[in-house]
This record gives structure tokens, sequence and C-alpha cells, in this order.
């Protein structure tokens, strides 16, 4: 008996299966907790400036104050709200609640629209815009 030419896995997105909200948020979510790590990698490299030289923190310091580092701690918060926001509802689910396909599409959105919206408010207090 023939075997019928078929995927071999459910991740296969493309062309076998419609990118839907859920495979994305997961996809996301495992890819904002590897940032996560690396951004581990430089919280401990600022960890170790600040408890070396005063020239060695000023020099960090100028490295993240610039464009690319300001762009490297905005993807650093913006990963950290989401996989945050994502796990509250990840621990929902492991308490049972939720899985109804409308609430599992809501809860999607909820968690895409608060991040965005945290993260934003994140920035705007920390550049000085509350004082």
């Amino acid at each position: 008996m023939a075997t019928p030419k078929r995927p071999l896995s459910p991740f296969m997105i493309g062309p076998y299966y419609r990118p839907q909200i859920t495979s994305m948020m997961s996809i996301l979510h495992r890819a904002t907790g590897v940032a996560l790590a690396v951004g581990s990698l430089v919280l401990a490299a600022w960890l170790v400036a600040a408890a070396g030289s005063a020239e060695a923190h000023a020099a960090f310091m100028a490295c993240l104050a610039s464009v690319p580092g300001k762009v490297a701690l905005f993807g650093f918060s913006a990963c950290l709200v989401y996989h945050f926001l994502n796990g509250i509802r990840h621990l929902f689910w492991d308490a049972g609640h939720g899985y109804e396909i409308p609430k599992v599409y809501a809860s999607g959105y909820a968690v895409l629209v608060l991040s965005v919206l945290l993260t934003a408010a994140l920035w705007w207090f920390a550049l000085g815009g509350a004082a």
C-alpha cells in the first residue's frame, strides 16, 4: 500500500498550512525567548562593566546610547513585554481556561495590542515623557 504524499509536520507554514494567529504567536513566543536569552548576555556584560572601571561603564553606556544600541534595547524591551504577556496567557491555558477558539483568538489579539501599548508606554516613560 502506497503512502500518500503529505506534509511531515504541522509546523510547515507556507505551502501546506495557512498561517494562523495561534501558530504565528507560538513561533514568536519561542523567538522572543531566544532574543531574551541573548539580551541577558548583554545585561550580564553591562553588570560586568558597571562592576569594573568607570571608563568601561561609560564606554558600555555610550554603546547603548547609540542608534543601534537604542534599537537593540527597544527590541529587547518589546520581546520582554510580549513574552511576559503571552506567558500569562499560557498560564491561563495551563489552568484550563480559554481553550475555546474565540477566546484563543481574543486573547491572542489582546496580547498583541497590549504588547504594543505597554512597550510604547515603557519607552515614553524611559525617554522622559512623564517628566
